[in-house]
């Protein structure tokens, strides 16, 4: 068979250039699917090989097709192509019936002895199996002639792959021949270098995705530990992707110009499975607190038992007055008690709006007393008039800035990690989405039009999903239209970013989130055109001087304060 022959100075110049080239090239690539492509056609271009392939090593001792060319074929399939390679078996290491290494097949061979196979004509040598070849070449009208087997080993000696060219070309003739062996050297160190970059990449991709399952398990704990966020932490994440794409699809408007790359996608993703990362410091007892006067009990047992002893003490005063126990004025005292603990009950629950005559009428039962050993007590303490008067929800103030307080400590976790160059706005794209428009939110207080739009998303999807969210116990999710309504409002309030808002309603992203993820009897009609006619209210932020000065005291202020409500609530 001919090999090429006079090979010169110039060539072998050529092919270290090209070496040299490839080399620096490979070092600065990070997509693994132009990395392998950029290998195997830089092997392809130097030895001018009509087809090649290469095999990626697997955990469980296989070889699998990573990417294959041939030229006289047209066949392309994998690395950029998007046509998997799915249907190509996978070349097993070992024998599966003596559990020997795979010496018959030449890509088993190369990888287990990591030594190079250098073939002159498939056809005429016994050394390996090549029948698959042959048929391949049979249905498809092709000759595989010479193959050039390469083990692909990183700087320890592990094997990565196989790099495998066949049919070399005589460059001023374009006939089949054999490798060459000047070329094959050259084509060993391109193989070494594509290993350990490789290597590199396969590290890096093993890094971060234990990171990313080390801050997923982190969210789902968050989850996990309280049924009153539910997955929360694990559907804001995807809001935020849906509107983020929305904005980027964007052609007209401010969002025009907006758009993200890899890198900043996965820093986006990052930030939003941390967004809450601090509520695993919020105490149990004050996020899970289904009622007003819960806190590791529910306080209203303790009413129930002075109620129960007052009703003793009008019945025995009654009957030492001489009255008998089932006269209508006894009856009817009683009767008044339990319908004050029946009230009392109905306003710790804490479901609905509570009037100011509701709260009057709590402060009246407080001051009536009852007999706690030789002295009379008053049957509510203030602390529990003050908390059965909340007008909404179950929370005092104090609790729910304890609540509100987790963005302080996610802040405070987040800026204390030493994030690489690309993941160094993390802390901002999390910690910002309980900010306003305005500057009213917290926990800087920063106006959200001197934040980034991702941040400003995030802060949507967050709102949207508390609202919308299907699964809380002390609560039914709402309505769709009951949902972009009230956003609607956060809008005019300037509480949400009202371009965003806007983009969240006419890209349909609330309706498509909403026939995935929220039960049926939630999704109604939402009223597009009114949402869009919001206008928000005007205000005149102040100097941009001024503005970066507020939150640099604003937090620390805030942490100051939620330190002394979490002494307050835990010594009582």
């Amino acid at each position: 068979m001919k090999t090429i022959r006079g090979f010169d100075l110039a060539r072998q110049v050529a092919g270290l250039e090209l070496l040299f080239d490839v080399g620096l090239s490979l070092t600065s690539e990070r997509d693994h699917d132009r990395l392998i492509e950029k290998i195997l056609l830089s092997a392809k271009q130097l030895c001018r090989a009509d087809g090649g392939t290469i095999y990626l090593a697997t955990e469980d001792d296989h070889l699998e097709f990573a990417i294959m060319r041939n030229d006289t074929m047209g066949a392309a399939l994998g690395g950029t192509t998007g046509k998997p390679l799915d249907e190509l078996p996978r070349v097993p290491l070992t024998d599966p019936a003596s559990g020997q290494p795979n010496e018959r097949n030449i890509a088993a061979f190369c990888a287990n002895s990591k030594q190079s196979v250098n073939i002159e004509d498939a056809y005429e040598t016994e050394s390996f199996d090549f029948s698959g070849t042959k048929e391949f070449d049979r249905r498809n009208g092709y000759r595989s002639q010479s193959f050039l087997t390469i083990p692909m080993l990183n700087n320890s000696g592990r094997m990565i792959g196989v790099l495998q060219l066949i049919n070399a070309q005589d460059p001023d003739t374009g006939e089949i021949v054999a490798f060459d062996a000047h070329l094959q050297q050259i084509v060993e160190a391109l193989a070494s270098q594509a290993a350990v970059a490789l290597d590199n990449q396969q590290l890096l991709a093993a890094q971060r995705t234990l990171m990313e399952s080390f801050i997923q398990l982190i969210a789902e704990a968050i989850d996990a530990k309280s049924p009153y966020t539910g997955g929360h932490c694990e559907r804001v994440p995807i809001i935020t992707q849906m509107l983020t794409e929305a904005a980027c699809r964007a052609d007209e408007g401010p969002l025009a110009e907006f758009n993200l790359d890899a890198e900043q996608w996965y820093e986006l993703r990052i930030a939003a499975w941390l967004h809450d990362c601090g509520k695993i410091t919020t105490p149990v007892h004050v996020m899970d607190k289904a009622t007003k006067l819960e806190s590791i009990r529910d306080g209203i047992d303790t009413i129930r038992a002075r109620f129960e002893a007052l009703k003793r003490e009008t019945e025995l005063a009654h009957l030492r007055a001489g009255g008998g126990d089932r006269d209508p004025e006894l009856r009817a005292a009683l009767a008044a008690l339990d319908d004050d603990l029946a009230f009392l009950e109905r306003s710790n629950v804490g479901g609905e709006f509570l009037s100011d005559e509701h709260k009057d009428r709590i402060r009246r039962i407080a001051r009536r007393t009852w007999r706690s050993g030789a002295a009379q007590q008053p049957l509510l303490t203030p602390e529990e008039t003050e908390l059965l008067s909340i007008s909404r929800g179950t929370l005092s103030e104090e609790e729910r800035l304890v609540i509100n307080g987790h963005m302080v400590q996610t802040i405070r976790m987040l800026e204390r990690l030493p994030f690489p160059q690309d993941l160094k706005r993390v802390p901002e794209y999390a910690g910002g989405h309980h900010e306003t428009m305005d500057g009213a939110g917290y926990p800087k207080g920063i106006y959200a039009g001197d934040m980034s739009i991702p941040a400003r998303i995030m802060a949507i999807a967050d709102v949207f999903e508390a609202l919308t969210a299907p699964d809380r116990p002390y609560k039914r999710g709402k309505s769709l239209s009951e949902s972009m309504t009230i956003m609607g409002r956060m809008k005019q309030r300037n509480h949400l970013d009202p371009q965003l808002f806007d983009l969240f309603v006419t890209s349909g992203v609330y309706k498509t989130y909403a026939e995935r993820y929220m039960d049926p009897e939630q999704f109604d009609e939402v009223d597009e055109a009114a949402l869009l006619a919001i206008q928000p209210e005007p205000f005149e932020p102040p100097p941009e001087a001024e503005r970066a000065q507020r939150w640099k005291t604003f937090l620390p202020e805030y942490q100051r304060l939620i330190r002394s409500v979490l002494g307050d609530i835990g010594g009582r």
